[in-house]
């Protein structure tokens, strides 16, 4: 890890942003008049609101936005979100999405997030299949806190929203390039416009390749890539004024690479314990170190994945409310590999697998047309959701085959009403009451036929949701809300499942319990917007997974369930545009994470008694300890500006930064996996017309060469009790540059 900020730093960085309050990345669908910041609209609340009459802590960021801060993908979102952290893994089924520090992080089948992601009113249950293509898109809500009332049982941290653009009255089209000085192409192309007075249409296609900042010196090829293609279609049919039918096709396609290059290895590490397999052996050619971007693997780590999914979205204008279904179906299915050994030995152990996952939803809601003191949202939602896993690992060590399904059915209904007791004072009240059913089938095949189990259980739901808001002025609102989120029980259905985990049940229910206290306001002219809000929220039952060292020295993960979580601290989002040409924003969040009981907690390798490891098992406390993925401090800083030019051309200068304090990517505390302080500077400068019919853009990101790591992985066990700790490294682990083009017609 390079040229960390100091502490000194942190404090002029968090002190600027407090004392000038420019926060968030918050310009989707706004309008500029004569430097004012006009409306942006979101549908956090499954309405089109302003999002200053919205009384939750939401994040809007713009498709501009995404393209400054180099946000091409998923994981990216990081950068500009400052309560949020997208933690990668060797493939896209094993990451994680974290919300003011809560997230789940877990290799079990059908084991549900903590934060939702939801595309174009589709809730997705499988997070994967958002981790790829950031193409396209409109806007992303990120919705701070239990979502649960309105979005369901899988949103009891936060919830993602992203929304793609609809078709056109008129025929456009846009394409756009992309080139790197690192060998990242990226190529995209969309269509929209009418086909008949009654139906119109929209394709976006896109394609992307890099193949990796990771050199395997096994082959010389390079590893951390991805390739992937994605195209999105809808068809909008509107042959009334009254009713509008909406059909999405999307397809999805690609494949990842991955390394993990050792950053420290004692020299007297030896692979399995094996006094042969020394690091000359099991890693020749790699210098290890905190810049190293080298493994040596002779089988490629990595996965092919591919999806498909439709949905169909009705609308009825009734006059008093709007009638709303939407239909979805969605199947993702994904091959990976992971060289398991890690090198080139001849004893070639590796771990491959199967991955699928079905999904069917409905939802019929009914929205009034909000212009009476009583408005509501009232809504049914029914899914079925299948998943299957087939894993092996061996054939040397470490062996595991076996093959499991986990399934769920979910019927809920759901309301919130929200009443003018006086004229800017607002009273809400919302509840969701659902059922969910569970099962699963479990089968060792490495230990014969009779090694098979299956079970099923089922949950009854409620979560609610209270507040008010008061408009102080015209631009000055206050709220404050009481809410309650769920998440639904799991079994641990990973490597080791055996009789003593099915008598055990399912790991229990996550429930989660949050008050906020915000402001949204803005001033000078609305020149600037400013909005903070205060929370806390409390977490019974938090389901987090933990690894264990086994006595061969393999790690093996258990889902558990950590007996309470706190979190409370201040998040503040703001824009300004004070002269015209110039648009400031930033945002700032502090967090204090803190597991306030979990006596039973899983050792970190090597750990000691002296530590606080002991019994038999060993086990730790982890009261008192901050949670995984929790950095008390994340900052998000930028600014845009634009010059006139000769003619009708203009220029356009970016600068967006993002710093992040220390974080354990550990559940275990591990002292290893620790992840100190690092700030990523992206800079873009570019010539476009008055229009934005085209426009043509050079790009440096990561400006100073700010490394840092996106996961750390102590792999002490596996080379005989000794110091080996291996990285994830980010796209922009090093800086690179490239440009980027688009036309618009």
């Amino acid at each position: 890890m390079r040229r960390f900020f100091s502490t000194t730093a942190l404090g002029g960085i968090s002190a600027g942003i407090a004392l000038t309050a420019f926060g968030g990345f918050a310009h989707a669908q706004e309008t500029v008049d004569d430097g004012v910041v006009g409306e942006i609209v979101v549908t956090a609340q499954k309405r089109s609101q302003n999002v200053q009459d919205v009384p939750m802590a939401v994040q809007v960021i713009g498709g501009d936005q995404l393209e400054a801060a180099a946000v091409r993908e998923f994981t990216d979102l990081t950068k500009v979100a400052p309560s949020l952290i997208v933690r990668p893994a060797d493939n896209p089924v094993n990451a994680s999405v974290s919300i003011r520090g809560v997230g789940t992080f877990a290799f079990g089948v059908g084991v549900e997030p903590s934060v939702a992601v939801v595309v174009d009113d589709v809730p997705i249950a499988f997070q994967a299949r958002a981790f790829a293509d950031l193409a396209d898109v409109e806007r992303i809500e990120v919705l701070r806190g239990p979502q649960s009332t309105l979005y369901g049982k899988s949103a009891s941290a936060g919830l993602i929203n992203i929304v793609t653009p609809g078709p056109t009255r008129e025929l456009t089209g846009k394409v756009s390039a992309l080139a790197t000085t690192d060998s990242e192409v990226g190529l995209g192309a969309s269509i929209s416009g009418p086909i008949t007075d009654t139906l119109r249409f929209r394709s976006s296609n896109s394609y992307t390749s890099f193949e990796g900042n990771i050199d395997n010196l096994y082959n010389g090829e390079k590893v951390n890539g991805r390739e992937t293609f994605a195209t999105r279609n809808k068809l909008v049919w509107d042959p009334t004024d009254k009713f509008s039918a909406t059909l999405a096709v999307d397809y999805l396609k690609g494949d990842t690479t991955a390394g993990r290059p050792f950053i420290a290895l004692s020299p007297d590490a030896r692979l399995r314990g094996n006094a042969a397999w020394t690091p000359a052996v099991f890693a020749p050619g790699v210098t290890v170190g905190s810049n190293n971007s080298s493994v040596v693997n002779n089988v490629t780590t990595g996965s092919d994945y591919e999806d498909f999914a439709q949905s169909l979205k009705l609308t009825y204008d009734l006059g008093f409310a709007t009638l709303i279904s939407v239909t979805a179906n969605d199947r993702y299915k994904m091959l990976d590999a992971f060289d398991q050994d890690e090198s080139a030995l001849s004893v070639n152990n590796y771990a491959n697998g199967l991955f699928s996952a079905d999904q069917f939803s409905q939802e019929i809601r009914l929205v009034s047309n909000g212009s009476n003191r009583l408005r509501y949202t009232l809504g049914a939602f029914h899914a079925d959701v299948n998943y299957r896993r087939y894993f092996f690992r061996g054939p040397a060590f470490s062996q595991a085959n076996w093959d499991a399904t986990s399934g769920s059915n979910e019927n809920s209904v759901f309301g919130q009403l929200e009443y003018d007791v006086v004229e800017g004072t607002t009273l809400i009240g919302g509840l969701r009451l659902g059922r969910e059913k569970i099962g699963y089938t479990f089968r060792d095949l490495r230990a014969g036929p009779a090694a098979a189990w299956a079970d099923g259980a089922s949950d009854d739901y409620a979560t609610y949701r209270v507040g008010v808001q008061h408009k102080l002025a015209d631009d000055v609102m206050v709220f404050a809300t009481w809410a309650t989120g769920h998440k639904g029980q799991s079994y641990d259905l990973t490597t080791g499942f055996n009789q003593a985990r099915a008598d055990l049940g399912p790991v229990r229910p996550e429930s989660s319990e949050d008050i906020q206290v915000g402001v949204r306001s803005r001033f000078l002219d609305r020149r600037v917007t400013l909005n903070a809000t205060v929370f806390n929220t409390e977490y019974e039952d938090f389901q987090a997974q933990g690894a264990e060292l086994l006595p061969d020295g393999t790690q093996n993960f258990r889902l558990t369930n950590v007996g309470a979580i706190r979190t409370r601290g201040i998040e503040v989002e703001s824009t300004a545009r004070l002269v015209d040409g110039l648009t400031l924003s930033g945002s700032v969040a502090y967090l204090d994470a803190e597991i306030t009981q979990f006596a039973g907690a899983q050792c970190w390798p090597g750990q000691t008694a002296a530590q606080g490891c002991t019994g038999s098992p060993a086990r730790q406390n982890l009261a008192g300890e901050r949670p995984p993925q929790a950095p008390k401090w994340k900052l998000s800083a930028g600014a845009e500006y634009v010059r006139p030019l000769v003619g009708d051309l203009e220029g356009v200068a970016n600068v967006a930064a993002n710093y992040q304090s220390s974080v354990n990517y550990s559940l275990s505390q591990d002292p290893l996996t620790v992840q100190k302080g690092y700030a990523v500077v992206n800079l873009s400068v570019g010539v476009r017309d008055k229009a934005r019919g085209y426009q043509v853009t050079a790009f440096v990101n990561n400006l100073f060469d700010e490394g840092y790591y996106t996961n750390l992985v102590n792999n002490y066990g596996a080379y005989g009790n000794q110091l080996a700790v291996q990285a994830f490294l980010p796209r922009d682990f090093k800086r690179y540059g490239g440009i980027r083009a688009s036309m618009t017609f």
